[in-house]
């Protein structure tokens, strides 16, 4: 699976395969977040082949809190996380974001490994 490669004016939907948690099925919702932390983050987790990407984009309609984070892990919404069951348009795309350090990229790897192996969901979806 090759990493998407996409274009101003293209729709991200929900229904394709997550990156965390169960991946028999397909999302119901498309998640999105308005800090480059957290968006570096899904950048570096996803899956597929290539370099991650970081897509600017605009929901077609409502947004809610993502609850898998914000309910489970971060009181308040630090990482600004949202989902939405429209499609998002992607307006533009980040180039020149920095990646976190090995170390750390290893050290939430083995976490989300830990908490799969004991079979902690990561997505309500």
């Amino acid at each position: 699976m090759a990493q998407a490669d996409l274009k101003p004016g293209d729709l991200i939907k929900p229904g394709q395969t997550p990156n965390f948690g169960k991946r028999e099925g397909t999302t119901t919702y498309i998640y999105l977040t308005r800090t480059l932390d957290a968006a570096t983050w899904g950048a570096e987790l996803a899956l597929g082949e290539g370099p991650g990407r970081i897509y600017i984009v605009e929901p077609t309609g409502p947004t809610e809190d993502d609850p898998n984070l914000t309910d489970r892990k971060f009181r308040g919404n630090p990482t600004k996380s949202c989902r939405s069951r429209e499609p998002l348009r992607v307006t533009g795309e980040v180039t020149d974001w920095q990646g976190h350090s090995p170390e750390a990229l290893k050290a939430m790897k083995d976490n989300l490994e830990r908490l799969e192996r004991l079979g902690v969901e990561l997505i309500d979806d």
